[in-house]
C-alpha cells in the first residue's frame, strides 16, 4: 500500500454506530516512545515475513442476541448432532488452523491494534468476526438454511483526539452473506474480511459510515499456542475449554479512517482465534482479559475469570512471549490482577475498571496499566446482544527493576447483563 494512492471506501448500508468522546484523560506516551513504536514495525528478532511458512446482498437484519442464538443452539435438534469438544492432544498446524473448524460450535477472529499516523497520531483499532453454530447438519437442505451465524464488531479508538467508534453486523452463512473457509483462511461479513494473502500477510478490511480500517498484517513471530496439551481450560468440566493461540506482535501498515479522514498508519497488531464449543462453567459470570506488547520485544497475555462474588477462578491463565517468541505459561498462582480506578458507562450504567496493577513476580514483572480512552464501551444489541469493555491500553512499570512501557488492549465483560457463563455453556 505505497504511495499516495487513494483507497476506494465502498459504501455499505448502516447497522449500528457509536461514537463517543471520553471525559477524562488516559494514558499518554512520550514522543520518543511513539517514535520508536512507528519506526520498529518491520520485522524484528524472531519475526516472520508474509512470504514465510510454519511447520508442521443484504443484511440478515434480526436484532437476535447471541444468548437467543445459543439456546436454540443447545436446544434438542442442536443437541441431537452434538458438536465437538475441545479436549487435550490437539495438534496445531499452520496455516491450516487459522482457518475455520465448523466442527466446534463457537470460533471466533480477533485483532486488536495499536498504530500511529506519520504525524504520530495515535489509534486504536479492533475487528472481531464471530462464528457461532445453531445447527450442525440442518434437516433442511435449503441454502437458506441456518447452520451457522456471523457476528462482527469493529472498532476505532483516536486517542490523541479522545474520540471512538463502533458498529456491528449480523449475517447468516447459508446464502453467502457471510462465512468462514475451511481451506485457505479467509473469514467475511458482507464486505469486512480477514484473509490470508500469496506472500502470507493477514489483510483486514472493513469501513462503514466514515470510519475503518483496510491493514496489511505481517504473522511477526511464530503462532503461540496458549494452556497446555493443544488446549486452554477453562473449567473442570472436561470440554470446558478452547484451542487458543495468538500472533502477538505483527507488523501492520496501511489505512485507517476515522470521521470521514484517511490517515496512513503503522505499527502492531495482535491476533487470536479460539474455536470450541462450551467454555465457561456456571459460576463464572465473566472474564478480564489483557494482550500487552512491551518495548524489549516480549508480549504479555493474561485472563482472569471472574465468579458472581468477586473472586478469581483457579483457570485463570496466561502466556510471557519472550522476544525470541519463546512462550511461558503464566498461571493463577503466578500472576495478579487488581483493579484500581472505574469509570462508569453513561450509557449502559457499568462500571468497568480503567486502570490495573499487574504482577508476575517470578518474571520479576510489575505494571501500572491504565485505558488510553476511558470510553471505549461497545453496546451490541443488534449482534451479540453483549455490553462490554474493549480499548487501547498504555502500560508503565519495571521488569527486574529496569523501568518498561508498552501498549496493548484489554477486554472486560460480565459487568453488564446476562452472565457470560450463560452464553459460553
Amino acid at each position: 500500500m505505497g504511495g499516495k494512492q487513494k483507497v476506494k471506501w465502498r459504501g455499505v448500508e448502516k447497522l449500528r454506530l457509536g461514537a463517543a468522546e471520553a471525559d477524562q484523560p488516559g494514558g499518554e506516551l512520550s514522543r520518543a516512545h511513539q517514535d520508536h513504536w512507528a519506526s520498529s514495525s518491520g520485522n524484528g528478532r524472531g519475526n516472520v515475513s508474509c512470504n514465510s511458512s510454519f511447520p508442521t446482498s443484504r443484511f440478515l437484519r434480526a436484532s437476535m442476541p447471541l444468548w437467543l442464538v445459543l439456546f436454540f443452539a443447545t436446544s434438542e435438534l442442536a443437541q441431537k448432532h452434538q458438536w465437538k469438544q475441545a479436549l487435550p492432544g490437539y495438534q496445531f498446524r499452520f496455516p491450516r488452523d487459522h482457518a475455520s473448524h465448523p466442527e466446534y460450535k463457537i470460533e471466533w477472529w480477533y485483532y486488536t491494534g495499536n498504530v500511529s499516523a506519520e504525524n504520530g497520531r495515535q489509534f486504536g483499532y479492533q475487528i472481531t468476526f464471530f462464528r457461532i453454530g445453531v445447527d450442525a447438519r440442518p434437516a433442511n437442505p435449503s441454502r437458506w438454511a441456518v447452520r451457522d451465524l456471523f457476528m462482527t464488531h469493529l472498532a476505532v479508538t483516536d486517542i490523541d483526539e479522545r474520540k471512538y467508534q463502533f458498529t456491528e453486523r449480523i449475517n447468516r452463512a447459508g446464502i453467502g452473506w457471510a462465512g468462514a473457509s475451511e481451506e485457505a483462511y479467509r473469514v467475511w461479513n458482507e464486505d469486512w474480511e480477514a484473509r490470508l494473502d500469496e506472500s502470507g500477510c493477514h489483510k483486514l478490511r472493513a469501513v462503514e459510515s466514515g470510519f475503518g480500517i483496510d491493514l496489511q498484517l505481517e504473522p511477526g513471530k511464530q503462532p503461540v499456542i496458549h494452556g497446555e496439551q493443544g488446549i486452554s481450560q477453562k473449567g473442570p468440566q472436561p470440554g470446558n475449554a478452547s484451542h487458543y493461540y495468538s500472533l502477538t506482535r505483527m507488523p501492520t501498515r496501511g489505512v485507517l479512517k476515522m470521521e470521514g479522514k484517511e490517515w496512513r498508519v503503522a505499527g502492531f497488531s495482535w491476533m487470536d482465534h479460539e474455536f470450541g464449543t462450551s467454555f465457561l462453567e456456571r459460576e463464572q459470570i465473566g472474564w478480564d482479559w489483557l494482550s500487552l506488547q512491551l518495548e524489549d520485544g516480549s508480549d504479555l497475555m493474561l485472563f482472569q475469570l471472574r465468579h458472581a462474588d468477586g473472586s478469581r477462578d483457579s483457570h485463570s491463565s496466561g502466556t510471557l512471549v519472550e522476544p525470541s517468541g519463546r512462550p511461558t505459561l503464566i498461571t493463577a498462582r503466578d500472576f495478579e490482577m487488581e483493579a484500581g480506578e472505574s469509570w462508569q458507562s453513561p450509557q449502559s450504567g457499568a462500571a468497568y475498571p480503567v486502570s490495573w496493577k499487574i504482577k508476575v513476580p517470578r518474571k520479576g514483572l510489575e505494571l501500572t496499566v491504565k485505558a488510553a480512552l476511558a470510553n471505549q464501551e461497545l453496546r451490541t444489541e443488534k449482534s451479540t446482544g453483549v455490553t462490554y469493555w474493549e480499548g487501547a491500553v498504555i502500560a508503565s512499570g519495571t521488569l527486574k527493576g529496569r523501568p518498561i512501557w508498552g501498549r496493548g488492549y484489554l477486554e472486560m465483560t460480565g459487568y453488564l447483563g446476562t452472565p457470560m457463563s450463560k452464553l459460553f455453556r
